[in-house]
């Protein structure tokens, strides 16, 4: 018998945007197999059952289709919040999320439904360029926590990391947009945008926090986050560490039930798809309704076993960072500062 676990709804995908149906599904069955990402024939049997799930992290940057469904995990007695990322970025790089107006009043629905202190605003990646300058970060933070005033507490900030897949996926993107794109900035210009960010966020009523930076700026109150947050689901500690994210993550231990090469919002930025086309065939071939799993593919020998949070087979290693695809030098890049 596996102790009560945080639910993560998930780094790997867009559950609430693409597949809150199934997840509703695995629900009302009690729990859902999930292949270990580096491993596909070793699946753990995660138990959804009220009395199993300390909470739920939800990520979404369109978690609508979840709204109508909220009653049915209050009725389950499960406690759980949303990270919610709204950063609007150009077409090109984020070709099929929701447009600002209809992200802002999707927030502003859940602030209503759970508080503002349950629905986090999420600004990241952070990329900069010569479009992407720290000038239209702040228009763009501005903005945004403007219209969400009172309806959210915090926002999570963190800069662009350019992992293999990332990189490849950046590369395939032949825009102004990306002109004279930052691969590595340096911590003078994170500390200075971070430091205008937050003041500019707090004037609305946001505390900002970074997600996984090892930037210092804790002298102009910006805090190390912890988007697994235990007291966002009003539990008590102590809570261990995720030892699978990376040093400066601040998130306690959960389980991911999502899969890799599943979302739909063709992001360019995105550390979880190999590639957009990828994720489409996968979601038209391997999913069902039904099915235990999120993406059902075919793979002979599956050893099922239960899942526990001390079992580092799929929960090490779960930082896209911390895998294969970690940084490595990039074909088609110049010296470490933008394209080629």
């Amino acid at each position: 018998m596996s102790a009560p676990q945080i639910i993560s709804a998930s780094r790997r995908t867009d559950i609430p945007a693409f597949y809150t149906p199934w997840f509703v599904e695995r629900l009302k069955a009690g729990y859902v197999l999930v292949p270990n990402p580096l491993n596909p024939r070793q699946v753990s049997r995660v138990s959804l059952d009220p009395a199993d799930v300390l909470g739920i992290v939800f990520w979404s940057k369109n978690p609508r289709p979840l709204l109508e469904h909220l009653a049915e995990l209050d009725r389950r007695g499960i406690n759980y919040y949303l990270q919610f990322t709204i950063t609007c970025y150009p077409r090109e790089l984020e070709p099929r999320t929701p447009d600002w107006e209809s992200s802002l009043d999707t927030f502003l629905r859940f602030s209503d439904r759970l508080g503002p202190a349950r629905v986090v605003w999420r600004y990241d990646p952070i990329i900069l360029s010569d479009f992407l300058s720290p000038a239209y970060h702040l228009r763009q933070v501005e903005r945004t926590a403007e219209r969400l005033r009172g309806a959210g507490e915090r926002l999570v900030i963190s800069f662009l990391n350019v992992y293999r897949k990332t990189g490849r996926n950046l590369a395939a993107v032949r825009s102004p947009t990306l002109d004279r794109l930052v691969l590595e900035p340096d911590p003078a210009t994170m500390q200075a945008l971070a430091m205008e960010i937050a003041a500019c966020a707090a004037a609305h009523g946001f505390q900002v926090e970074t997600c996984a930076e090892e930037i210092d700026v804790a002298a102009w109150g910006i805090r190390r986050g912890r988007c697994i947050d235990p007291a966002l689901l009003g539990l008590s500690g102590p809570y261990r560490k995720d030892s699978g994210q990376r040093e400066a993550c601040g998130c306690t231990q959960s389980r991911d039930i999502g899969m890799y090469d599943s979302c739909l919002h063709g992001c360019a930025f995105c550390y979880a798809n190999s590639s957009d086309s990828r994720a489409i065939d996968n979601r038209r071939l391997w999913h069902r309704l039904t099915s235990e799993y999120l993406l059902e593919r075919p793979v002979t020998s599956k050893s099922v076993r239960e899942a526990t949070v001390s079992m580092a087979g799929d929960q090490a290693q779960e930082e896209e960072g911390n895998q294969e695809c970690g940084q490595l030098p990039l074909e088609g890049w110049s010296d470490g500062q933008g394209l080629a």
